[in-house]
């Protein structure tokens, strides 16, 4: 069971990095500008954002590996239609749809909260929290190579197999479960979460290219704070409410999401940062002249240790709860952070400070959905990890505007300053140490 729900989850989150390296290529095959090209990583996004909580609340009320089979028919059609698609519009169509597997993991949490016994609870959504990472990372690594000997296509042929393979596994090795939260479907806030989430992810996406003063970038801003409020008055006000506002203000609840916020913020912006800074040409002084295939090798020591150090993270949970793990992973991915920020000239300080950043993603991840599992009911567990997967996203649209932004102002011949560099490590370092001090409010729990 538990093998098909990680082959899930690691398709989908191959699936968001494997095609940010390959879309220069893309772009010229397709002949299109660099600003529509974007559209292909802004449509994922905005799927993601609004299918994952509906999806979970969903998966709650109607039974977990029903829904998750579903969403994995979805993300399957995704695949196909990019991988058939001879231009942008049907690509862009396909990577809609494959923004709905953003539903994946949060369902393959509530799975394994119910189905296995609760001591090994912890070390699966360890394991299964360390797949996004360390599928993230293997999607840059992998991207170059497949695109350098078959051609993009095969960017969606392979993750389509793979998915083909976990769907057949959860068909046939995985009981329904018997955990559900009956309740009517919430039609009004299903709408008002997309229309907010929507407007909010596009104008931090796009604001950029259209100017963070501009009137569309200001409008869709006003229009996501008018829905998000107003979904926060009807969801009070409704017996079976898509977003449980209460369970959201626990304190072991949105301490968790700031931290899902911040962490957002900072795996974006590395995924930002360290690449170009590698790839930069070492005429500048502080570039590493590495090429995109090695620049992706430079990100597997902290894929490797993402894939380690979360099922201890899970291990931790067991005995002192989550908030240790949480807490560690925060001071050691800031610690990361902060060498950037001082020492980025030689390759071995890239990388130690890559490897410390995958340490405390993998004790974070994993302990954030651990501290979720501990301060909800069963019937909510996938509408909360959803909510909190959410919050990463949100948090990772926030962190590559800002930082994109800080780059830009900080450019020289069209090529990022040293001290653009500098300040983008800064802000991730604070950030963290932001969501440090949230964390420390998280409840403190001993397990037997």
């Amino acid at each position: 069971m538990f093998g098909f729900l990680a082959l899930a989850g690691l398709v989908f989150a191959m699936l968001q990095s494997l095609i940010a390296p390959a879309l220069p290529v893309i772009a010229d095959e397709l002949d299109v500008s660099t600003a529509d090209i974007s559209w292909l990583v802004t449509a994922y996004l905005l799927a993601a954002a609004v299918a994952t909580p509906i999806a979970g609340r969903l998966g709650d009320m109607f039974g977990k590996r029903k829904v998750l089979l579903i969403v994995l028919c979805v993300l399957a059609a995704g695949a196909l239609v990019a991988a058939l698609a001879g231009n942008l519009t049907v690509l862009i169509a396909g990577r809609v749809l494959q923004g709905a597997g953003g539903a994946v993991l949060p369902l393959a949490f509530g799975i394994v909260r119910d189905e296995l016994p609760r001591n090994r609870v912890g070390i699966a959504v360890g394991l299964l929290s360390a797949l996004l990472g360390a599928g993230g990372g293997l999607g840059v690594v992998l991207a170059g190579p497949i695109v350098s000997a078959l051609n993009w296509h095969w960017l969606f042929w392979f993750p389509l197999i793979m998915i083909a393979l976990a769907a057949a596994g959860i068909v046939f090795g995985i009981p329904e479960s018997p955990v559900r939260a009956p309740g009517r479907i919430d039609v009004r806030g299903a709408l008002l979460l997309s229309a907010g989430l929507v407007c909010l992810l596009l104008a931090l996406t796009k604001g950029g290219t259209w100017g963070w003063a501009g009137g569309l970038t200001l409008g869709l801003l006003g229009g996501a704070a008018a829905a998000l409020t107003t979904l926060v008055v009807v969801e009070l006000r409704v017996h079976a409410p898509l977003v449980d506002m209460r369970m959201i203000a626990t304190r072991g609840v949105w301490t968790t999401n700031i931290a899902g916020i911040a962490f957002g913020v900072v795996t974006f912006g590395s995924f930002l940062l360290v690449p170009l800074l590698l790839q930069l040409p070492t005429t500048t002084g502080y570039g590493l002249g590495k090429s995109v295939s090695e620049a992706g090798l430079f990100l597997l020591p902290s894929t490797m240790a993402m894939v380690v150090f979360a099922p201890l993270s899970g291990a931790l949970d067991r005995y002192f709860g989550a908030k240790l793990p949480l807490v560690l992973g925060t001071v050691l991915a800031a610690s990361s952070f902060v060498l950037l920020a001082v020492a980025h000239d030689a390759p071995w300080q890239v990388l130690t400070a890559v490897t410390l950043m995958g340490i405390g993603l993998g004790l974070a991840s994993s302990a954030m959905t651990n501290a979720i599992l501990a301060n909800v009911a069963p019937t909510q567990t996938s509408m909360a990890t959803g909510l909190n997967t959410l919050a990463r996203t949100i948090g990772g649209s926030i962190g590559t505007a800002v930082l994109a932004a800080v780059l830009s102002a900080n450019t020289t011949q069209q090529i990022p300053t040293e001290t653009g560099f500098t300040i983008s490590f800064w802000i991730c370092a604070g950030v963290l140490a932001f969501a440090l001090l949230a964390e420390l409010r998280l409840p403190t729990s001993r397990r037997r």
